[in-house]
Order: structure tokens, then C-alpha cells, then sequence
């Protein structure tokens, strides 16, 4: 089993001890970031020792500005010196990225349509259905397509023999042995599906005593699936099926999930910044200037990305939870921090204190 069926496998077990796949993407999600809590908390703290740090820092720049080499040489060893990684703060984001990857081949992979695709959540109608996506009746008998849809079959068969029935027949390379006769799809008109019998996982005796099979086939572009019984046809399966042509809905529910996206996601930037505002003055004008148009910027890009790009809602589930939890943990390590460094500047403010008064008694001892 590949990582998209074991993926698949996970929702399924987590769904059957919540209830449901909607909430299965939560819990999910709230275990990854529990996972990655520890380095995310790691990575908050370590960028505000650099804030704490950045006057020592902007030194370096400003002494060696005109020897680039030896100024990046200075700061490694700064950085060296301080335990830190410049490029810490994107280790958690490629460690999600993995999973962002999983979770969406997942949700648009025919074997989770087919169990939990049109589950609904909340105000969501399908955890499959992406911001433009055409919304076709599954085993109803006809397909309903458009010009320019790809099919792909089931990854197993039923197939008929004189004798019995063999269920769960494995199709191999199955991408590849779904193929349309003719050049182009017709939306009204029967599409004629072929599969060659070397792609049932079959011995040669059974082989030839196929008599015909039948085969989940899935619109890529619609999610619609149909249950197509083929014939034998020498050594082909073939099947003909009526379509019906179908156009493209907006979905807005998709459009809110992006919306929510990009608050949460706006709202964590700006916790995030104000993080490393704090000490603005001795900032970088360069780096200050980066950090302001990330913040701006970047939500804008990535929503106008996820508008374009047709992105499942189920994934969204996962976005908008992550960024739910980034908020959470971002207010609770800062308030840790501050309580930190407030109780540093009064340890030193009484061990001034304590300073001043033996520097007191001690002129007092010598008059």
C-alpha cells in the first residue's frame, strides 16, 4: 500500500471513532501540530533571542558592510555562537508540506470519493469538491461529462467466469489500462471504454475463460462515478456508456473556506510580526521591509493561488485548523516569554539593588 492509501486507511480509522471524515481531517490535523508543537515552540523562542540579539547583529552589518565575504563570515559565526539556524523558521512548513501533499492526493483519489466523498461537514455539501467543479450523479447510469474529462477505473474488478465470481480482482497499472475508443468525448453520446485482459491480475487459464468484468470508472474533472459492466471482445473488455454533457458550478462553500483561510492565516502573520516588531528600532531596515511585505503579501498570494488552483475542501479543513492552532500557540508562548523576561528584569533590577547597598555599607565602613 502506497502513502495515499495509507493516508486514506488513517481518515477511515480516525472516522470511525468520531463519526465523521469532516471531523476525522480535524483530529488529524491536531495531531500533526501536537507532534510539531515542541518545534514550532522551539522556533517562536529562537526568533525572539535574535530580536534581543539584533542591535549585536546590525553591529556586524554596519563594521563589515563593505566586505560582503567577511561580514557573512561574522554573522555565521554569530548565529554559530547563538544557536541559531537562519532557516529554522522554515522547517516545520516543510514538514507540512508532505502532508499537505498526502491529504489532497487523498481527497481526489478515487478510492476516498468513492467511500467518503460526498460526506458533508458543517456548512460543506462534499470533502471533495474543490471552488469549480462539476457536480455529476453518481451511479445513476449515464456519465455526465464534458468535452475534455479523463477517466480513470477502480483499482480492482469483479469479474465473471463460467463457474463463479471472482471479487477484487486486481487491474494493474491501472492509470493506464482505462482507454476511450475514438479521439474525442462527445458529451451526449456513448463513450466507449476498452481495458485489455492483460491488466486483470489473473492467471492465464482464468484469463481465458473471462466472460466479462465489472469496473468503478471515475471522472477525473467531475468525481462522478459509475459502475460499468464490460464485455469480452477477444481480448479487450469493452463497454459503452450514455453521457450526458454537464457545465461547471460555483461552489460557495469553497469560497467561505478560502475566506476563513485567509483570516486565519492573516491573523497568524500578524501574531507573528508583532513578535518581531518589538523591537522594530534596532531591526534591519531591509529585513523590516521583507517582514512587512510577507505579512502583506503572502496571505494575498496563496488565496489567489487556492482560487485558481482546484483544491478539495477537505484540505482546506486541515489549512484553516492549522492556522486555528498556530494562532493559539503563538498567544500562549508569548505570554510565556513575556512572563519570562519580565521576571528576568526584576531578578536584575533586585541584584542592582542588592549591589547598590553593599556598595553603600561599604562607604558607610570606610568614614
Amino acid at each position: 500500500m502506497d502513502f495515499v492509501g495509507l493516508t486514506i486507511e488513517l481518515l477511515k480509522v480516525l472516522a470511525s471513532f468520531v463519526g465523521s471524515y469532516g471531523l476525522a481531517i480535524v483530529v488529524l490535523t491536531l495531531i500533526v501540530r501536537a507532534a510539531l508543537w515542541p518545534l514550532n515552540t522551539s522556533q517562536q523562542r529562537s526568533m525572539r533571542m535574535m530580536q534581543s540579539l539584533q542591535p549585536k547583529l546590525k553591529a556586524i552589518q554596519e563594521r563589515y558592510k563593505s566586505n560582503p565575504q567577511v561580514m557573512q563570515q561574522k554573522m555565521m559565526e554569530f548565529y554559530k555562537e547563538h544557536n541559531f539556524n537562519p532557516m529554522g523558521g522554515c522547517l516545520p512548513l516543510l514538514i507540512q508540506m508532505p502532508i499537505f501533499i498526502l491529504l489532497y492526493s487523498a481527497l481526489m483519489n478515487p478510492a476516498f470519493i468513492q467511500v467518503a466523498g460526498n460526506s458533508k461537514f458543517l456548512f460543506i455539501n462534499r470533502l471533495d469538491t474543490t471552488l469549480r467543479a462539476s457536480a455529476g450523479i453518481s451511479n445513476d447510469g449515464i456519465m455526465g461529462t464534458s468535452k475534455y474529462d479523463t477517466f480513470i477505473p477502480g483499482k480492482v474488478a469483479k469479474v465473471y467466469l463460467p463457474d463463479k465470481v471472482l471479487d477484487n480482482v486486481k487491474i494493474t497499472d491501472a492509470k493506464k489500462a482505462l482507454q476511450i475508443q475514438g479521439s474525442e468525448i462527445n458529451p451526449g453520446e456513448n463513450i466507449d471504454f476498452k481495458i485489455s485482459l492483460d491488466h486483470l491480475d489473473l492467471k492465464f487459464s482464468q484469463l481465458d475463460k473471462v466472460e466479462k468484468a465489472e469496473v468503478t470508472i471515475t471522472d477525473v474533472n467531475t468525481k462522478e462515478m459509475e459502475n460499468v459492466t464490460f464485455e469480452r471482445a477477444g481480448d479487450l473488455l469493452v463497454a459503452s456508456v450514455p453521457t450526458v454533457e454537464i457545465k461547471k458550478e460555483f461552489h460557495w462553500d469553497i469560497l467561505a473556506l478560502i475566506v476563513l483561510f485567509g483570516l486565519t492565516m492573516w491573523l497568524s502573520q500578524k501574531l507573528i510580526m508583532s513578535t518581531s516588531n518589538k523591537n522594530k528600532d534596532d531591526m534591519d531596515p531591509t529585513q523590516a521591509a521583507i517582514q512587512k511585505s510577507m505579512g502583506t503579501f503572502m496571505p494575498i498570494m496563496i488565496i489567489g493561488t487556492f482560487v485558481i488552483v482546484p483544491i478539495p475542501a477537505g484540505v482546506f479543513i486541515y489549512l484553516i485548523v492549522s492556522n486555528i492552532v498556530q494562532v493559539l500557540q503563538t498567544v500562549i508562548i508569548n505570554k510565556q516569554m513575556d512572563a519570562e523576561d519580565a521576571a528576568k528584569k526584576v531578578k536584575a533590577s533586585d541584584g542592582s539593588k542588592v549591589i547598590e547597598a553593599e556598595i553603600v555599607d561599604d562607604n558607610k565602613k570606610g568614614k
